[in-house]
């Protein structure tokens, strides 16, 4: 109901609950304005720059390396421990050594006329870039015949050299073009239709059709060593998950999704449980999918807080960095230089984390130790501290949304105490996904089911490869080589079995 000056009841307690409910819908006003605010202008939080960004990038990261202006005294007592040290150059990388040295003339000592001798010599190094090489390897099948039966007018028989295999028969792809064609596109976010135009600079008619062709025949070709993954995957104690919207033209819904599971770490480590990385094109985001792609798992399965993966038979595991980060959201909500709930709750999972990081190098036993030690009393009291607020806040607020996501997902962010194998958030699937997040603001949209299909297989392949501390084009150019060989085994091709160069 609206009030105005001439409606306004006379009751005073009704006229006290008015303006209270007036005065929490001003605040939740201007609590989505700061947000709104934040989302336009503040900084994004997935840490890689936009399509304006990129624009000043130049100038943004060259003044980053520009000293601060510090006192004469200060500058010189500090530095050489400001001046940057340069990383030394790869020692693998092939080397030209250029002598320089002075004139003949130059080696007479300008003093007393005696000869110069070399007393030592200073050595500084710089990289040069060779563009690209392409070339052709012309394969010349020699054909025999015997005149013998010829003469005698028998059958003549021709014997030739067989047709080497390649991944892509009757094509003039080679194993190392088809992967840096895939590389660029998956990996570095280079859309076919900006590769084409790089082919043309060097006299090479290559379409943006062909190359869509070879990769649907890339994706075909690998899927022996996708489905080896997967089913290792499914035999791993830990698997995080996560998914994000995909546009699709050529399909019913107008949102689809890319679908990401993932165990181990992102780099390579010691640990047991292999780095795999995996994408699952779907057409909705129905928990059905999730279902079908984890075909019964049953061990811990770490997600956000997505309803949809319940459905599944894992033990699920929550994220305390998406709780942390709807604190974040509320502490932005906040007016400017105010400090409140949302402060100290982001505070009390700082220390949370911390037990983390003071823990990362120790073995599962001892993280989980460690945990039940240090992390359950702190999650205690933050349980109390939420139940407390929640009677106080309202619901629908940025905080009151902070506090109700943990309570409703409380025994899920609290499993990570039960096995030191588990991570306290999702952020190991999360920068996995990202790849495909970057790259989708380049190309936008995938035309068909199909296509999408084939680029959840190639970028499966790029991220494990990375994840297992492999040069993504190294490996492709490896699997492909020996997919085409038709072996009945892919073993010898997962990543931490692959034997490159």
């Amino acid at each position: 109901m609206q009030f105005s000056h001439d409606n306004l009841p006379d009751d005073p307690v009704l006229l006290k609950q008015i303006i209270l409910q007036q005065q929490r819908k001003l605040l939740l006003l201007e609590e989505r304005f700061r947000l709104a605010q934040q989302k336009q202008f503040g900084q994004s939080a997935e840490g890689h720059p936009g399509q304006g960004e990129l624009f000043n990038e130049v100038e943004v990261e060259a003044e980053a390396l520009e000293p601060e202006a510090q006192p004469a005294d200060e500058a010189q007592a500090l530095k050489h421990r400001n001046k940057p040290v340069r990383k030394p150059l790869p020692a693998e990388l092939p080397r030209e050594v250029v002598i320089h040295d002075i004139s003949d003339a130059e080696k007479i000592c300008a003093c007393c006329g005696g000869e110069l001798h070399q007393m030592g010599k200073e050595k500084s190094e710089q990289l040069e870039f060779i563009p690209a090489r392409v070339r052709v390897i012309e394969r010349v099948r020699l054909k025999y015949s015997c005149r013998t039966c010829d003469k005698h007018g028998t059958e003549v028989q021709i014997s030739i050299a067989p047709v080497p295999p390649s991944p892509i028969p009757k094509s003039m792809a080679t194993a190392s073009l088809l992967s840096q064609i895939i590389t660029s596109k998956y990996q570095y976010g280079l859309p076919l239709y900006r590769q084409e135009s790089l082919f043309a600079q060097y006299g090479i008619e290559l379409s943006r059709q062909t190359m869509a062709d070879w990769m649907l025949k890339c994706a075909e070709l690998l899927q022996p060593l996708y489905d080896k993954l997967h089913t290792v995957l499914l035999l791993q104690p830990v698997i995080q998950a996560d998914e994000t919207t995909l546009n699709v033209l050529k399909e019913d819904k107008a949102i689809c999704y890319m679908w990401l599971y993932a165990s181990g770490s992102d780099r390579p480590t010691p640990l047991a449980i292999p780095n795999i990385v995996l994408y699952d094109y779907q057409a909705s985001r129905a928990g059905q999918c999730a279902v079908d792609f984890l075909n019964g798992y049953d061990g811990y399965l770490q997600v956000d807080g997505y309803a949809g993966y319940g459905q599944t038979a894992a033990t699920l595991v929550g994220c305390w960095a998406h709780a942390r980060r709807k604190f974040k959201e509320a502490e932005i909500a906040q007016p400017k230089g105010k400090t409140g709930k949302a402060n100290w709750a982001l505070n009390h999972i700082q220390k949370l984390y911390r037990i983390e990081t003071l823990n990362k190098d120790s073995s599962a036993e001892v993280r989980r130790q460690q945990r039940q030690l240090h992390s359950r009393p702190l999650l205690d009291e933050l349980h109390r501290w939420l139940e407390k607020s929640q009677q106080h806040v309202p619901p629908k607020s940025s905080l009151g949304k902070a506090i109700g996501y943990c309570l409703n997902q409380w025994p899920n962010l609290t499993r990570y105490l039960e096995d030191g194998q588990l991570s306290i958030d999702n952020n190991r699937a999360e920068r996995a996904i990202k790849p495909f997040v970057i790259g989708r603001k380049n190309w936008l949209f995938a035309n068909t089911a199909k296509g999408a299909a084939a680029s959840a297989m190639l970028y499966s392949m790029i991220e494990t490869a990375k994840a297992n501390g492999l040069v993504p084009f190294d490996y492709l150019m490896h699997c492909l080589e020996q997919l085409s060989l038709k072996s009945d085994s892919v073993e010898h091709l997962l990543p931490w079995n692959a034997k490159l160069g």
